[in-house]
């Protein structure tokens, strides 16, 4: 049985990577370490609380204490760091907690886990181990009309929320190039699904059509981004942790690449023909620019097709629809959200 411990799986990619572990797996331990700050919601893995092979432990990855006694006490073998403040309109705010989470908790886990799978302080380490960074395709800046990124793109990271991303991922590539410690680092574009936090900009919309109030749209609304329906992520994510060459980085992409002010619309468009016919576009309110507002991303991600045989299934199309339809299946957890009642469970003793 191989062990997992995964980092902020009580956030959206994590959460959903726990569940897809789950359904693809028969012999898995999961540790799930999560903070449980603004964006961590516990009752999305309620589910597992009776689960014998899944443990949560609410901590801080900057906490050295605290993550050495979860290596002392279980016999980690992947190690996959979700963790991360990752909003960036909330760095441009205080981007000094970016830096404690993103670059100090990453060092962290790191030194942790590299005193434990190191063997007599050599290069080399225990069989099967494996550090996972999950990152994201903001380290690489912006683009141009044309063109697309790819892992030897030079890092450019335009907020201090990419910035500290971009730290991270030199810190893990150093482990590896200083220490041959085992590390694999992906990077993703746009993420999309169920469990979504809602300021973020899918199930803010979502959400914001429901409850008839006005949608912002930064700027002209013309900044594009690839989307990545999250179950594909997942599996991209457990591929590379199997498969994935040690020391290398692989960028995921959805092949979905939109405008901002196109998606919202498409959004509003279903739901005035499916849910409320009073939903249109006369929500959206355009307002100033995000500060250093990436114009446009768009993945590269013949790599790992080629070297894994990976590619994105879901449509986007398709995938937007599903997920429109699992926010109007599940009101209710829109509804915690906005009004706060997920943070009682956050205030719960349920850590390990």
């Amino acid at each position: 049985m191989k062990t997992y411990l995964i980092t902020g799986g009580c956030g959206f990619i994590g959460s959903n990577f726990i569940k897809y572990l789950f359904s693809k797996q028969e012999n898995v331990f999961v540790i799930n370490v999560d903070n449980l700050t603004y964006a961590g919601n516990y009752s999305n893995l309620q589910e597992f609380d009776n689960n014998k092979n899944y443990v949560f432990v609410r901590a801080d990855i900057a906490d050295k204490s605290a993550i050495e006694v979860i290596f002392e006490k279980y016999n980690i073998d992947f190690l996959v760091n979700f963790a991360a403040e990752s909003h960036v309109d909330r760095s441009i705010v205080d981007p000094e907690t970016f830096i404690k989470t993103n670059v100090l908790g990453t060092t962290n886990l790191l030194n942790i886990a590299k005193k434990n799978w190191m063997i007599n302080n050599s290069d080399q380490y225990l069989e099967g181990k494996k550090y996972i960074q999950i990152s994201t395709d903001e380290v690489y800046g912006s683009l141009g009309k044309e063109g697309l990124f790819t892992e030897n793109t030079p890092l450019d990271p335009h907020s201090p929320y990419s910035a500290s991303k971009a730290s991270a991922d030199l810190i893990v590539k150093s482990f590896y190039d200083t220490f041959k410690m085992p590390i694999n680092i992906t990077r993703c574009s746009n993420n999309y699904g169920p469990y979504q936090f809602p300021e973020k900009l899918i199930p803010l919309v979502i959400s914001n059509c429901l409850n008839h109030e006005n949608i912002p749209i930064y700027g002209d609304g013309m900044n594009i981004r690839d989307w990545l329906f999250v179950e594909d992520h997942c599996s991209a994510i457990d591929l590379v942790i199997d498969n994935g060459k040690l020391g290398e980085v692989y960028n995921i992409g959805g092949n979905n690449e939109t405008t901002n002010i196109e998606m919202v619309k498409s959004i509003i468009n279903y739901i005035n023909k499916n849910v409320d016919e009073n939903v249109d576009e006369n929500l959206i309110r355009y307002v100033s620019d995000r500060k250093g507002h990436d114009r446009r991303y768009g993945i590269d991600a013949s790599k790992i097709k080629a070297d894994l045989g990976w590619s994105p299934l879901t449509q986007y199309s398709k995938g937007i629809i599903q997920t429109i339809n699992w926010y109007l299946d599940n009101t209710d957890w829109l509804d915690e959200i906005k009004n706060g009642k997920y943070r009682k469970l956050a205030e719960k003793e349920v850590c390990s």
